[in-house]
Formats: C-alpha cells, structure tokens, sequence
C-alpha cells in the first residue's frame, strides 16, 4: 500500500510515521508513505500558495495552480483512490477503512487555513472525507487518522492477523475488556471465566461483552449491528441471553 499525502507541513506527516505499528509497517514495506509539498510546484516567486477568496470574506484560500500541479505530479496506478480532507465530507469509518484498505494507493490532499479553491476538488475528481463534526486546522492529524487505521488492515503489519478482527468497530460493534496481572487490584477481580481455560467460553464470553458494551454504549450501533444479516453464532449467543437485551 502506498500513501501519496500532499501538506504543506511535511515533517507533520513524516515525524509522526516514524512510532510504533506505523513505522514497523514502513521498515517491513508493508507501507510506503510518499509527501509532496504543493509549495515546491507553485510559480510563484514568493513561493505563495494561497490567495484572498473572490466575494469577500475571512481567511485565504488554497490555489489551484500549486496543488493541481503537485497532484499531477504524482505517480499514479489503476487501483488508485484520491480523497481530500474536508469538514464537508464523509465522516471517515471502519467500512472506509475497509474499502481504502483493498486499493494499493490511498492520495490524500491536505488542506489548510480557510480551504480549498473549489476547482481543486473538481479537477482531481477527489473524494471528501471528514473525520468528525469538528474544525481542526489543517488536514494533517486527519490524514494520519485515516494512514494508521487503513494500515492495522493491511495483511502482516499487526503480526498477528487476528489482533485487529476484534478492534472496536472492526465488525460495526464495540471491543470487548481485556485484563492482565495481577489477577487481584484493589479488591478487582479478573472475570473467572478468563481463568477457567476454556477456550470456547472465553470466545463467547467475550463475544457477549461485545453486545452489552455495545448495546450500552452505542445503541445506535447495536441497533444496526442486529438489524443486518448476523451468523447463527451471534444470534445463538443473543438468544441464550435474550434476558440483557
């Protein structure tokens, strides 16, 4: 998988890449992370990169001519996606994440200050996606929102293929608890059943925290959860505890 991440601040993007599964999935070449600053491609001779919007109104707003050259510049091949940060988009999910997952090039257009020349966005023919019903300044922390939670799909940068299968949200429900040593904290005790060694039952102990947690938490998402087409595992389990539901 290749990110291709245009910014205009590129060590925010290339500084936070280098911790943890992000950097594993880079040295490993899970991942190739790819940052072009539209600055480099303007024509400016003062290097500008924005401009006063017409009508009026507060703030600058990014140009054309920078940002479609750098977009242009890019290298790009057939299972390719373009998407541009934007509080008007799409609010980003895990079946997002799922999708960008499959495609082997993920561009994202960062912006910043007031936004873009709308053209931008025409042009590229990009998709806008948002990562919540907030402002931040710029596209950067939400672009590297989205490069973590596709890469943790991408087979082999989690080692073990099944630590993100139960992931809150992986499958439209919520995490179930976990719990270390000592078995015993301040009068807390660890669930027997996690200490009985009987696989199955864990899986189905967990398997219904999942519903309850969900259920308690999110009722907006177990709601979905029950109305789509479940396993007869999940609706065994649900049945046999009909009672908490």
């Amino acid at each position: 998988m290749r990110f291709d991440v245009l910014t205009l601040f590129p060590e925010f993007i290339s500084g936070a890449c280098n911790y943890s599964i992000i950097k594993r999935a880079l040295n490993q070449n899970y991942i190739n992370i790819n940052v072009i600053n539209p600055r480099d491609y303007t024509k400016d001779k003062h290097k500008k990169v924005d401009d006063t919007p017409y009508g009026g109104g507060a703030g600058m707003l990014l140009m054309c001519q920078p940002y479609i050259d750098a977009y242009n510049a890019v290298e790009k091949n057939e299972n390719s996606k373009t998407i541009i940060m934007s509080p008007k988009g799409q609010v980003f999910n895990q079946e997002m994440a799922k999708d960008f997952a499959n495609k082997s090039q993920i561009i994202i257009i960062c912006g910043h200050y007031e936004g873009f020349d709308e053209r931008i966005i025409d042009i590229t023919q990009a998709e806008e996606v948002s990562i919540g019903d907030f402002v931040l300044t710029g596209g950067e922390i939400p672009a590297l929102a989205i490069i973590d939670s596709v890469s943790r799909l991408i087979k082999g940068v989690l080692g073990d293929d099944e630590s993100s299968e139960f992931d809150s949200h992986y499958d439209g429900l919520l995490e179930y608890p976990h719990y270390t040593k000592p078995r015993n904290y301040d009068g807390l005790e660890v669930p027997e059943v996690l200490l009985s060694g009987n696989h199955e039952k864990i899986k189905e102990w967990r398997r219904l925290q999942q519903f309850i947690i969900t259920k308690n938490k999110r009722p907006d998402l177990f709601e979905k959860f029950i109305n789509s087409e479940i396993s007869k595992y999940d609706k065994k389990i649900i049945e046999k505890n009909s009672q908490l539901f």
